[in-house]
């Protein structure tokens, strides 16, 4: 298979989609064929959500994920001579068409599930139709198989479940540091939870494609389906969805800074019921499909033991900073988590099963719709469109849709239906969040009255050095009259055209800021776009100081943390977090300026070192200043600055323990402060 690698302007980490999903679970938990053939139907109805090959026959990718067929891989197994025992699970498996690459990653696959004390009972090649495959898709068809691996006596499904991650990820990793990785390999799904059927295929094609999806043995009481619509991908094997726990429609605009960040607390993630969880890493993948990387941070938290219902929740938040009527309770849950987790933002709807529950979540502004149907047969059929399976209107027991920021579960296990609220009431007393918040929260709130004076003594001793520090950090005039002044008299940004007829900053014959080579990372469009109305409704600048703790835990202590309105500090609440008791927050101020002939880089590396000392010897604030000018020192520009510390902290293990406040000359506007926030600055 041909693997899609950085080359032009093309990067394989910003892969969207835009696509449409469903779910059909039996509420009471009874499996049927008659499911998994109307969600195969259902799935078909949703040709017109996905793109087609010249072909004909190539789609974007669609796919099933069910709750695991006990009963079906017993049988199939049992035909193929392998002896399963009390507890199993089943991978699928994606192989090289090169038989020797292909027994190669069989190898990989089988050391790793060995070395967690499983054994193989056996392979299985999967029953596939190659002829309703368009030629994209057989260009890079995989060869499809399943291994069946039995757990040792007496363990759990869980138990089973939470090694057979660890396998998966040792095997993908080592494939992926090969000299000649194969790119094909790839284990759509290795559980003993759930199972999926995905590919390359036109939806009404996928039951032919896997002949098993006809098999009436096949039943299952929760079916999840997608169909996917690259944005702006080429289409891949691996890509179609449902991926192992989660479809996804939409898109996470936040996905960079979310990859990064799980990156960086990695080494702050501990659970005993994953004591290998550090070999592992990267948890989350860094390149490809956005949707891809939220379903790895959600399988990491299942398999660390915490529950669908937190996990979801502090994932994909509601919109809770600015929500009048919710309870003090539920807020401090939302308040309490939002320290060591960031959301996953942007207009997404997702639905997701572990085999046990099936759920829906949409993002805290519902850019993205689902609508539900419950009948008398004890379905609960829904999807982000209507009519995607027929029932008579007399059956219809309830409709209705998910709101902005709500979740919707269907628990088959104890044959309830659980709606936001009872899910926030179960979640909210859980721990005494509020009380715990206000005994170790400390909240540095705006005075305009004090700020406005404390402003004017700053300028009145700081305006004799102003014109220096303008010449330095390059102020034009136009900038100064047409920006700045407009900012500082009218406490608004300047009024202008949304157009921008300059070259953008890489063609740019004229000295550009460093800020501007960035312009085009923030060059996003929501769909639909945000209004001003629904940005004060649903969105938030409050921003928290302090060091960071284990998800997985919660108690008392991780409560501890500073908030502040808004990241952009003025010099009271910059004066107000370096006054903080310095037992929990310790700062030390780490000039960006630095001697010529010293050079730039090894100026970087040598700050990079310090500050990387500083915090693992207690430091939770940094600050970088380039205010300390002097004649014979040149300032490293605060941005590239940044940039550095941040991955050498994560590069350490270090960031999640401190917090970096940027003081520097170069940020003048709405971009450049976005600039320095995406680069690590807190």
């Amino acid at each position: 298979m041909k693997q899609h690698h950085s080359q032009g302007l093309y990067r394989p980490e910003q892969a969207k989609e835009s696509c449409g999903f469903g779910l059909i679970a039996h509420q009471q938990g009874e499996p049927s064929h008659e499911l998994v053939q109307t969600a195969c139907s259902a799935l078909t109805r949703m040709t017109h959500r996905g793109a087609v090959a010249a072909d004909g026959k190539t789609g974007d990718g669609c796919g099933v994920l069910m709750q695991f067929p006990d009963s079906f891989f017993r049988q199939v197994a049992e035909q193929e001579g392998m002896r399963l025992g009390r507890v199993f699970g089943v991978g699928m498996v994606f192989l090289s068409s090169d038989p020797a690459i292909a027994a190669r990653s069989r190898q990989l696959l089988k050391k790793h599930i060995k070395d967690e004390t499983l054994s193989i009972a056996g392979w299985r090649s999967v029953p596939t139709n190659p002829s309703v495959c368009g030629e994209v898709a057989l260009e890079s068809m995989p060869v499809i198989e399943q291994v069946f691996v039995n757990a040792p006596p007496g363990w759990t499904s869980h138990d089973l479940e939470r090694r057979l991650f660890v396998a998966r990820r040792l095997a993908a990793y080592e494939n992926m540091n090969l000299p000649e990785p194969d790119d094909l390999f790839y284990v759509a799904t290795l559980s003993n939870l759930t199972t999926v059927y995905k590919g390359l295929v036109m939806p009404e094609n996928l039951p032919e494609f896997y002949p098993d999806l006809k098999d009436p043995r096949l039943a299952s009481a929760i079916c999840l389906f997608h169909q996917r619509f690259s944005t702006n991908t080429l289409p891949n094997w691996k890509y179609a969805q449902p991926f192992r726990f989660l479809a996804h429609n939409g898109e996470i605009n936040t996905i960079e800074g979310n990859r990064s960040w799980s990156e960086a607390r990695t080494p702050k993630f501990q659970t005993p019921l994953l004591p290998d969880l550090q070999k592992i890493r990267p948890l989350v993948n860094q390149e490809g499909s956005d949707s891809s990387s939220l379903d790895n941070m959600l399988e990491l938290f299942l398999a660390g033991g915490m529950d669908v219902f937190r996990a979801m929740r502090i994932l994909i938040p509601p919109a809770w900073q600015a929500e009048p009527e919710m309870s003090a309770d539920l807020r401090s849950f939302y308040e309490f988590n939002s320290m060591h987790v960031e959301p996953w933002d942007g207009p997404a709807g997702i639905v997701m099963t572990n085999g046990r529950v099936a759920t829906c979540n949409l993002d805290r502004n519902g850019l993205r719709p689902a609508r539900y149907v419950i009948t008398k047969n004890n379905w609960v059929t829904l999807a982000s469109e209507v009519g995607v399976w027929d029932y008579a209107e007399a059956d219809v027991i309830e409709k209705g849709r998910v709101g902005p920021g709500e979740m919707l579960v269907v628990d088959t296990q104890l044959g309830n239906i659980w709606r936001s609220r009872e899910i926030d009431d179960a979640l909210k007393t859980r721990h005494p969040y509020g009380d715990w918040l206000s005994e170790n929260i400390i909240r540095i709130a705006s005075n305009d009255e004090q700020e406005e004076t404390a402003a004017q003594v700053y300028m009145k001793d700081a305006s004799k050095d102003l014109p220096v520090f303008q010449k330095l950090f390059g102020v034009s005039n136009e900038e100064r009259e047409h920006v700045i002044r407009v900012l500082a008299e009218n406490s608004a940004e300047a009024t202008g055209s949304m157009g921008d007829d300059t070259p953008i900053a890489v063609l740019s014959r004229q000295a550009r800021p460093v800020y501007d080579y960035f312009r085009q990372q923030f060059a996003q469009v929501t769909n639909p776009a945000i209004d001003s109305l629904r940005e004060v409704s649903a969105m938030s600048l409050e921003t928290l100081f302090g060091r960071e703790h284990n998800i997985f835990q919660e108690t008392s202590t991780q409560a501890h943390r500073v908030v502040l309105p808004w990241p952009v500090l003025n010099v009271v609440k910059y004066r107000s977090l370096l006054g903080l008791d310095q037992r929990w927050y310790r700062n030390e101020t780490f000039s960006l300026n630095y001697d010529p002939e010293e050079g730039l880089q090894a100026a970087i590396t040598r700050l990079s070192s310090q500050v990387s000392e500083a915090v693992a010897d207690g430091v939770v604030l940094v600050v970088l200043t380039d205010r300390d000018i002097s004649r014979g020192k040149l300032p490293m520009h605060a941005a590239v600055a940044t940039g550095a510390v941040h991955q050498r902290l994560i590069a350490d293990g270090l960031r999640c323990d401190c917090n970096i406040i940027i003081e520097t000359g170069t940020a003048r506007d709405a971009h450049h402060f976005a600039v320095l926030f995406g680069l690590g600055a807190t």
